[in-house]
């Protein structure tokens, strides 16, 4: 005799989100998972900034496939800024009402000589504070002022105050890419899931 029965269910979030952006100046497709493995498929036609977004996909652990197709015979100022609009853009749709997460993430990340420190808030209230020089123009075929620029459109469309400060260093390289890998750990651990609703005072974000 069957006195009661109780059935459980699952509910599986799914924090995914897809961005297609079209301009007269680049042709943008963005896909993010942010529960994945660090799975990266970046094509930007730009070598080094692609390093960069593979660094900062598999040190997130955020699956990431970005393909820009950009004006580039002019330089990599649209395709790089455009980049940043549409994966801050496919964050803050992954996040939805950022109920439930860490929200706030903090890294040091070295890279042989070179030190690298992020702060970050999912907040809802964007904004950058960039404190980094490097001693070239160029890292191949990236513009080196174009780190800020990306960091910045990636912000404010995200929805995420960030903070980004090189320590120390002399090889640009090894900046930029500690740079990168600080704000992808420093990200690993905001979007944590915890469980516990918003992590609010107000109670939204």
């Amino acid at each position: 005799m069957i006195i009661g029965s109780k059935i459980m269910t699952e509910v599986v979030i799914m924090r995914t989100a897809e961005i297609n952006r079209k301009t007269k100046e680049t042709d943008i497709s963005v896909k993010l998972d942010l529960d994945g493995s660090g799975k990266v498929d970046v094509d930007t036609g730009i070598g080094f900034f692609d390093h960069m977004l593979t660094a900062f996909g598999v040190h997130s652990g955020i699956d990431l496939s970005v393909k820009c197709k950009g004006d580039l015979y002019v330089d990599g100022h649209h395709s790089v800024e455009d980049t940043g609009i549409c994966i801050g853009k496919a964050f803050a749709e992954a996040l939805g009402d950022k109920g439930g997460i860490a929200r706030y993430g903090s890294a040091y990340v070295p890279m042989d000589e070179s030190l690298a420190f992020c702060s970050l808030d999912i907040s809802g209230r964007p904004f950058l504070v960039f404190n980094a020089e490097f001693h070239d123009d160029r890292i191949g075929n990236f513009d080196t002022c174009l780190a800020e620029e990306f960091f910045r459109a990636f912000a404010f469309n995200s929805g995420i105050t960030l903070h980004i400060r090189e320590e120390y260093g002399k090889n640009d390289h090894h900046i930029c890419e500690a740079i990168f890998k600080a704000v992808a750990h420093a990200l690993k651990d905001a979007v944590t899931l915890t469980g516990k609703g918003v992590l609010s005072t107000k109670g939204v974000l």
